[in-house]
């Protein structure tokens, strides 16, 4: 995965055209330059230059394909809330963040500020995977202090897109 140049500002880097064709290609990566010509006033051609650019440069980490609910919705899912030992070591913390990042159920993981540490998303077949997943995880080497799970019994929204199409002037 190529990462995003860190000096300068988002709107100093991309211009308008490249942030509106970033905003549509996260809804709709199989859209075709012509189709994208249609809402963003550039070229079919001056289209996929750019949409290359974007990939070459980092712009773009990758391209994925969002599975149907009627794959995913008889799949366990739990969002779970850690909080990590007090006096958990430098170690064993990175070894943790290793383990979920390995881990082809976590769907997503997130270090935060506050009283819960990390943040996940788990997918598993069933109870008897998130069991076997927890215990493999969490409670194998005393770095996690507690954990709690909440368990999702219906998606009601799910939108990890930005819109970039307006300058963002904190960025």
């Amino acid at each position: 995965m190529r990462t995003v140049p860190e000096s300068g500002t988002l709107a100093a880097m991309l211009d308008d055209f490249d942030r509106a064709l970033l905003t549509h290609v996260q809804r709709d990566d199989g859209a075709t330059a012509e189709e994208l010509a249609t809402r963003v006033a550039l070229s079919p051609s001056a289209i996929a230059r750019r949409l290359r650019r974007l990939r070459r440069d980092g712009w773009i980490a990758a391209t994925i394909a969002l599975l149907s609910p009627r794959l995913t919705e008889r799949r366990l899912r739990a969002v779970v809330a850690l909080q990590l030992a007090e006096h958990a070591d430098l170690k064993g913390k990175r070894a943790l963040l290793d383990r979920l990042a390995a881990a082809p159920q976590v769907q997503f993981c997130y270090e935060l500020a506050g009283a819960v540490d990390l943040q996940l998303l788990l997918d598993c077949r069933d109870m008897a995977e998130f069991n076997a997943l927890v215990e493999a995880l969490f409670e194998s080497d005393g770095v996690v202090r507690r954990y709690e799970t909440s368990f999702v019994k219906r998606a009601v929204k799910f939108a990890p897109f930005i819109d970039l199409a307006a300058p963002d002037s904190a960025a």
